[in-house]
């Protein structure tokens, strides 16, 4: 057995060694106090501060709200339906928590027009700045999110004015919009040459969608590799970048409410959307700059260029006002207007067009009445083969019925944009604070039964005939100083559109079985399966398609 010898040691070296125990035994004791003090200290400011802050009387809402995520765990997607649950169990207005974020959700025709009154509507005009959103929409400088001021009263001012007057949107449907649409026709046509066939109309529509647009944008037209493609190179491109970004961004994204998330960036949420944002920049820029050079390259006499100052694209029209106030009308500014118009208008009226085509489909009766009544007026009108133009939508009241009832049931933005309180401010009696997320809920108003009937939630396109509906409140852009600018474009655009597919073809559902009517969740209410249909040219239609 060994035997270990242990050295003597030195009674200095255990003085010391007791003095150093003795200092890390006060060290800690003293941070120890410190801390408690500083907890005490905390705890009683916090008490004095709340007893002396008035008592608010909040929204009702759900009980459990859990450490940094609040209620996000329990909200299901998709989001809008969701709240429409949680309102018949709260009421028309409740509360939530947001990750971090305070929120208020209205639910009722009756709050939200007290959101919009003139009492309300400026201070609640803000929309959230959420970081997901920097980058995509030009640092906050796009229409649609900018803060409520000086530059989004500009950039309104611009779209409203020159951009999407009353006589822009004619302009358009007559020259634009026509020659798409003829164009789509043609396209079709030849795909169900040998008899039904099958087409996906959600990238179709994207691309009619997408082409009225940069016609108007920058006087660009589509190329196509061949005469059967559902979509031109161009569309594709951009689709491509909407579909990147779409996901990302907007009131149903995690990322934005959870810090912890951006810090981690676990599923790279900042490097795909800056690899999309990047893709998209340089696709406008590249308008913006060909439209420049366009202008250098023009050599026309007084009276072309007259001609041309009124019909020059919409760049065009900003890069005259940029000679005019360089410092507000920069590159940026125009380049967000653009992102916007491109990115809101293309995706918003193709999808709420193929909702329309979807519904019909799973109604076939419906669809039959709305072609009848276009067969009936142009006959009556003397002209039967022709395009239906812009002059036919008065005359087609059932048309405009389906496309009011799709409104109703399908609003492109369910939850409208979000909305913050500028300041603390009341609504329905209740304390809103300054900071507060205000969603207002179109998916669930316009589907009140107290408005709406028994059945708020079938197609029923009759409940618009004769002004049944008249007076019923519905909110599809919006309402207010954040209403959407491009409302009568849309229409417009999608009463032809839709008139146009009804009127040169037959639209049977793929099988037996009803359209998926499944809805995704996020900014812009999506069909979670895009729509298939079988098309076929209809009886009497070949003679008319040589005329186009």
């Amino acid at each position: 057995m060994h035997r270990f010898k242990v050295a003597n040691t030195s009674p200095v070296l255990i003085s010391l060694a007791e003095e150093e125990t003795t200092m890390e035994l006060g060290s800690f004791q003293f941070f120890y106090v410190a801390a408690i003090t500083f907890l005490t200290v905390f705890l009683l400011h916090s008490f004095l501060v709340t007893k002396k802050r008035p008592r608010r009387r909040l929204p009702p809402g759900r009980a459990l709200a859990l450490p940094f995520l609040g209620h996000l765990p329990f909200l299901k997607q998709p989001l809008h339906a969701t709240l429409t649950r949680l309102a018949a169990r709260h009421g028309p207005v409740f509360s939530l928590r947001l990750g971090s974020r305070p929120a208020v959700v209205v639910a009722s025709a009756e709050l939200a027009r007290e959101c919009f009154s003139s009492e309300l509507d400026a201070t609640l005009a803000n929309r959230p700045r959420f970081p997901s959103l920097k980058e995509v929409s030009f640092d906050y400088r796009a229409l649609t999110v900018a803060s409520y001021g000086a530059h989004w009263r500009a950039a309104r001012r611009v779209a409203v004015v020159h951009l999407l007057s009353a006589r822009r949107v004619d302009l358009m449907s007559d020259a634009v919009v026509a020659r798409e649409l003829r164009a789509l026709v043609r396209r079709l046509a030849r795909v169900a040459a040998g008899g039904a066939a099958r087409v996906e109309l959600k990238r179709r529509l994207f691309d009619l969608s997408h082409s009225v647009l940069m016609e108007a944008i920058a006087r660009s037209r589509n190329t196509y590799s061949d005469d059967g493609a559902d979509m031109s190179r161009e569309a594709r491109e951009m689709k491509d970048i909407v579909d990147a970004i779409v996901p990302l961004v907007g009131v149903a994204n995690l990322w934005d409410y959870l810090p912890v998330l951006r810090w981690l960036d676990w599923r790279g949420v900042r490097r795909r959307l800056a690899d999309a944002t990047s893709r998209r920049n340089a696709f406008i820029y590249k308008l913006i700059d060909g439209e420049r050079q366009k202008r250098l390259n023009a050599a026309a006499d007084a009276a072309d260029k007259q001609q041309e100052e009124q019909e020059q694209s919409m760049i065009g029209v900003m890069l005259s006002l940029q000679k005019s106030e360089p410092e507000l009308y920069t590159d940026t500014f125009i380049a967000a207007l653009v992102a916007n118009l491109l990115g809101a208008g293309t995706e918003t009226t193709s999808t709420t067009t193929e909702w329309a085509m979807a519904l019909l489909l799973n109604h076939p009766a419906a669809l039959k009445k709305a072609q009848e009544e276009i067969d009936t007026h142009l006959s009556l009108s003397g002209e039967p083969s022709r395009l239906l133009d812009k002059k036919d939508l008065p005359h087609l009241p059932y048309l405009h019925c389906i496309i009011s009832e799709t409104l109703r049931l399908c609003p492109a933005a369910p939850l409208l944009l979000p909305h913050e309180a500028a300041a603390d401010c009341k609504l329905h009696g209740y304390d809103v604070a300054a900071g507060t997320i205000v969603l207002v809920n179109a998916y669930a108003i316009h589907r009140d039964p107290a408005a709406w009937g028994p059945a708020p939630g079938e197609f029923r396109p009759e409940r618009f005939e004769h002004g049944s509906a008249e007076g019923k409140f519905m909110i599809p852009f919006g309402m207010g100083r954040r209403k959407c600018p491009g409302e009568s474009l849309a229409m417009r655009t999608m009463g032809l559109v839709l008139g146009t597919l009804i009127q040169y073809f037959d639209w049977t559902r793929v099988g037996d079985e009803e359209v998926d009517m499944a809805a995704s969740s996020g900014t812009v209410m999506f069909k979670a399966v895009p729509l298939e249909a079988l098309c076929t040219l209809r009886a009497g239609m070949d003679t008319l398609l040589q005329k186009l």
